[in-house]
């Protein structure tokens, strides 16, 4: 049949469904950089994709697919956010694809009554990423993408997500390579104790006035979004209860890394910096097949935060267009060349080509 497609589809409730973000001021840096003047949905049925071809795409070309992961710390974000909006990739050739997975309680939450019903518990997050990835390998041929030629990227939690991913039993084979900024590392620092997450969330459900599963089932999103909120502060555990867990079928101990090429790098005004520039460099270095690290270091236009956390997307995805930021023709440059690595690296693993300085694994 057909699908309207002409506007984009719900994102996962999370905390800015409940308030005026225009009013947050805690939180209005990231709000005026990526989604002042949008407008957003919300709603458990969120498990959208996007996807963004050349205009002469057709079955059958076997055209590189590059599907990012937004951030988001597991609790926010979304596939559509302005710098995520129209990349510029398929100008190079390359098929673009964003996703939505569920956050926070409706992502992350982990009892045993649900390991009872399901054998297994949490990490409901990945599970939508790597149905997501799934359903592109399967469908991404009819759009004039080439199944076996898949590259996942992610920012931040997204890129704890692609390494969560990458080490994953279940996901052997549904992409060849993977890019990694700001969060390379973090997805082994991230996947957390089940017994203590359970807990945490069983205290959350007791909160919510509930005895049973199918009563917590019937809890509404500002309720249960709510309880959790206050709980974070006031029950052990809370900061971190929303993070990925060993769960035994997905998330297992001592995974090694899917054998295929990576790109990871960070910020210089980022989480940690020096931290995070190691571990990315760490983790090029003791991959088998050659591997290439970045280190960013862009001060943006228009106020002195420097390239802090998330500045590189803008350039990555060549829509400093969207942007409220008074980018340069430097600005405009740079983008271009880091877009030219990006989709050398999603056609054959190795960012080099086409004139641009050589790149040393």
């Amino acid at each position: 049949g057909t699908y309207d497609a002409t506007r984009y589809g719900h994102c996962s409730y999370q905390p800015r469904a409940f308030y005026d973000e225009e009013q947050n001021k805690k939180k209005y840096f990231y709000y005026n950089e990526f989604r002042k003047g949008e407008s957003y949905t919300y709603s458990e049925d969120c498990l959208f994709l996007n996807i963004f071809t050349p205009d002469t795409a057709r079955e059958g070309q076997k055209l590189p697919v590059l599907l990012y992961i937004h951030g988001g710390g597991f609790t926010g974000g979304c596939g559509h956010e302005k710098h995520f909006d129209e990349p510029i990739w398929p100008a190079k050739g390359v098929i673009a694809v964003t996703l939505n997975y569920r956050l926070g309680p409706m992502g992350f939450l982990c009892l045993k009554e649900l390991k009872e019903e399901a054998g297994f518990t949490g990490n409901y997050g990945l599970y939508d990423q790597m149905t997501a990835i799934r359903w592109v390998k399967d469908n991404i041929a009819s759009f004039g993408g080439d199944p076996e030629n898949i590259t996942i990227m992610g920012q931040s939690a997204g890129a704890a997500s692609v390494q969560l991913q990458s080490y994953s039993p279940m996901t052997e084979g549904l992409f060849q390579k993977a890019v990694m900024s700001s969060g390379c590392g973090m997805g082994s620092m991230m996947s957390g104790n089940t017994e203590k997450a359970q807990a945490f969330w069983q205290e959350i459900m007791t909160r919510c006035g509930c005895e049973t599963l199918a009563e917590f089932r019937e809890v509404s999103p500002e309720k249960l979004f709510a309880v959790w909120q206050a709980g974070k502060k006031e029950i052990k555990g809370g900061a971190t209860a929303t993070f990925p867990i060993k769960d035994g079928r997905f998330v297992i101990e001592n995974a090694v890394p899917h054998n295929i090429p990576y790109m990871a790098g960070s910020n210089s005004h980022d989480l940690m910096p020096p931290i995070l520039y190691a571990m990315g460099k760490n983790w090029c270095k003791n991959q088998l097949k050659p591997s290439y690290c970045w280190f960013f270091d862009r001060k943006l236009p228009g106020d002195d935060n420097g390239a802090w956390h998330s500045a590189d997307l803008w350039y990555w995805f060549g829509t400093l267009s969207n942007g409220w930021r008074p980018f340069t023709e430097k600005d405009q440059e740079l983008s271009d060349l880091m877009v030219r690595y990006l989709c050398n690296f999603a056609k054959k693993g190795n960012p080099n080509g086409g004139g641009n300085p050589e790149w040393v694994a």
